[in-house]
């Protein structure tokens, strides 16, 4: 089976657009990571104050565990790695936006990259 993480911890790529604070309930966008992206250099763009950032910016994998899941491809536990992750942002106090508009532009990216699941990393 093909596995894809959508990942709350707001990660960019180095030179995308960071998340926003200035849009009101929460920046509803998300970031494609791409699976050969080097976990060390994104950027963490999470807005929110109310937990710490120290682990993810230790290491990239407690937000984006990556790494793990290359492990589990090259241990046969899972069939192949997606070629796309999605970064979102966590902290999204008024989620109406992303129900409508963003899950459905996720969904179609997991079902163009045909994922059999997807996990859900929760930042």
């Amino acid at each position: 089976c093909r596995v894809a993480l959508v990942s709350s911890a707001g990660f960019v790529v180095p030179g995308d657009e960071p998340f926003s604070d200035k849009v009101r309930g929460g920046d509803f966008s998300f970031r494609v990571i791409p699976s050969d992206t080097d976990l060390q250099a994104l950027e963490e763009h999470h807005r929110s104050d109310s937990f710490s950032h120290d682990g993810v910016q230790t290491d990239r994998n407690m937000g984006l565990p990556l790494d793990r899941l290359r492990e589990l491809e090259a241990s046969g536990t899972i069939g192949s790695v997606a070629p796309r992750h999605i970064s979102v942002m966590g902290s999204i106090t008024a989620p109406g936006r992303y129900i409508r508009k963003t899950l459905p532009e996720i969904a179609n990216i997991l079902v163009a990259d045909n994922v059999d699941v997807a996990l859900m990393i929760p930042v």
